[in-house]
């Protein structure tokens, strides 16, 4: 006799495991209590729709991840952030990040990079399985339909972190392998190619956004997909697709056109605009706002990781953790819109003052105003510097994150209250930022270039100046892509952006820096510049991953695995 089950925790938010278990004697088919039925689930519509929604978490891969919660999309917030494998940040304490900012990454050790592979395929195999039965459910056929677009969004997500991470990847369709199968047939590791997948992604996101309701609302809570972010992911998608890393180095007019109108599809819908409370308070809202598209919703029955602990300084009683980089402290412009330089005596004698207000929105420095005191990361006595407590905790940059940091939460025994902050996956200034770049490449920096860069600059609690008139298409594309570094730091976009510009050779071949601070007895500060991490490298097999050794050998060595890894 044969038996099915579909596993899902009860009362919590869980991922369910399909299993397939076979028994000969009726003795021995015991129901257990902690699981229901794919028959239970199938029966019953508000089942089903609990195991649709579950389908937005994915199962813990690897050690220290998913504290607190099991991961959603991506990375998200874990101790070690996405930045820390980028010239944004370092973790202080390593947890298998270091090897691959020296570029030693292989299909043997992936590190923190190694679980994208096997919980993207799994979501999408949990996802096709409610495709394929989503018929034998009592519910309307509207609702079915809705349902529908949901698990066709998710779905798209998965390959999204898989297209972005791996290049060409194996497209399951509606599939639902079971055990017993011919898992030698090579339909189960053949790739296809980067446009293919691409292709195949943007029609499924047409698709849902077609049906997926138009905003949140009482019975569709935050969280759940919508039109918009459906539209929003397409929009990333089309960029990926006319980036230079995507067409091969070729400059697709038609590919920037199409990323340019995705964009600026869900800047016609009119329902997000630029958050205007300030740029940290962004972060910290604890439910949706204006500039939010699709996020992942937190409170204190359901956190992640203690950010203030687990970033805080070490005079603090924190443990440091992404540790901001002088490479993105140097990129923040001063606040009448020019570049700051260590060669400007005025700017190198007081580098932290009059700088583009979001820096001190993201990057704790010495000098900083936190909770009771200032940052001290000078030396000698410190208190956030080798010479304060717990010097094991400090910082190997001179700096201490900031960004998504909420002060209102402690950092002595947070257990019970901290981790609630949102993780975004989308919100309004990518988008502006998306558009701005694809339009830019497609006609050149016109009047909606300018808006849309200029918006995200000139928001409150930003207020920076517009950027010059007159710049070519060169200089507009620096300036983007600038503005992307500064905007968007931290939220698990510089890792794609240099690699899709086809830059990470140059800019994750230069060394990892950090500042060291001498108070003199006259409290005259000197700054020097050091490497925070020795050895940093990246090599042109980085511009992806690699599929982790286990999942080639377990396709008999039929999965292809990608260039420069052996």
């Amino acid at each position: 006799m044969k038996n099915k089950k579909i596993i899902i925790p009860l009362l919590a938010i869980g991922l369910s495991a399909i299993t397939a278990i076979s028994c000969k004697e009726d003795f021995l088919d015991v129901v257990p209590t902690d699981r229901v039925s794919d028959a239970s689930i199938l029966n019953d519509s508000t089942l089903f729709e609990s195991y649709v929604i579950n389908r937005y978490l994915g199962v813990r891969l690897t050690n220290k991840e998913g504290d607190g919660n099991v991961p959603g999309f991506g990375r998200g917030f874990e101790y070690a952030l996405w930045s820390s494998l980028t010239d944004e940040s370092i973790y202080n304490n390593d947890d298998n990040t270091w090897f691959i900012q020296q570029g030693q990454l292989s299909p043997e050790n992936t590190g923190i990079a190694g679980t994208l592979w096997g919980r993207s395929y799994r979501s999408i195999r949990e996802c096709n399985y409610a495709l394929t039965n989503i018929d034998q459910v009592g519910m309307s056929q509207s609702y079915q339909n809705i349902l529908t677009a949901e698990l066709r969004f998710i779905r798209a997500f998965r390959y999204h972190d898989l297209i972005r991470n791996y290049g060409e990847v194996v497209l399951m369709g509606d599939k639902v392998s079971q055990l017993g199968e011919d898992f030698a047939d090579p339909a189960f590791f053949t790739r296809a190619s980067i446009e293919e997948g691409l292709a195949y992604v943007t029609a499924e996101l047409d698709a849902a956004a077609a049906d997926l309701p138009a905003q949140n609302s009482n019975s569709w809570k935050e969280g759940r997909a919508t039109k918009g972010a459906a539209l929003a992911l397409n929009a990333r998608l089309k960029l990926y697709a006319a980036s230079p890393l995507y067409t091969g180095g070729q400059n697709d007019t038609q590919k920037w056109q199409e990323a340019a109108q995705a964009a600026k599809a869900v800047m016609d819908m009119q329902q997000y605009s630029l958050y205007q409370g300030g740029y940290g308070e962004l972060f910290l809202t604890p439910n949706s706002n204006e500039e939010m598209i699709f996020a992942r919703y937190y409170n204190i029955n359901s956190r992640h990781t203690a950010l203030e602990i687990a970033n805080g300084p070490n005079g603090y009683d924190g443990w440091a953790g992404n540790v901001p980089l002088q490479n993105l402290v140097d990129d923040y412009e001063m606040m009448d819109g020019s570049d700051f330089s260590w060669d400007n005596p005025e700017q190198a004698a007081a580098p932290y003052e009059n700088r583009d207000p979001r820096f001190y929105e993201t990057v704790l420095y010495n000098g900083a105003d936190y909770r009771d005191r200032k940052v001290e990361t000078f030396i000698p006595g410190g208190r956030d510097s080798k010479d304060g407590p717990a010097n094991w905790n400090t910082t190997k940059s001179g700096y201490y994150l900031k960004k998504f940091v909420d002060e209102r939460l402690p950092i002595q025994n947070p257990w019970n209250v901290a981790g609630t902050q949102n993780w975004i996956y989308f919100r309004y200034a990518e988008i502006l930022l998306n558009y701005a770049e694809a339009q830019n490449e497609a006609v050149g920096p016109d009047a909606s270039v300018y808006d849309a860069i200029n918006s995200i600059r000139s928001r409150s609690g930003v207020e920076m100046p517009n950027l010059p008139e007159g710049l070519s298409q060169d200089e507009m594309r620096e300036r983007i892509q600038r503005e992307r570094r500064i905007e968007l730091a931290f939220e698990e976009h510089r890792f794609y952006d240099v690699r899709r510009w086809m830059i990470a050779d140059q800019v994750e071949n230069t060394p990892a820096y950090g500042i060291e601070i001498v108070k003199a007895e006259d409290g005259t500060l000197t700054y020097n510049r050091m490497v925070s991490l020795q050895g940093k490298s990246f090599s042109t097999q980085h511009y992806w991953l690699p599929i982790p050794r286990a999942e080639v050998l377990a396709s008999n060595n039929q999965l292809k695995q990608n260039p420069g890894y052996n």
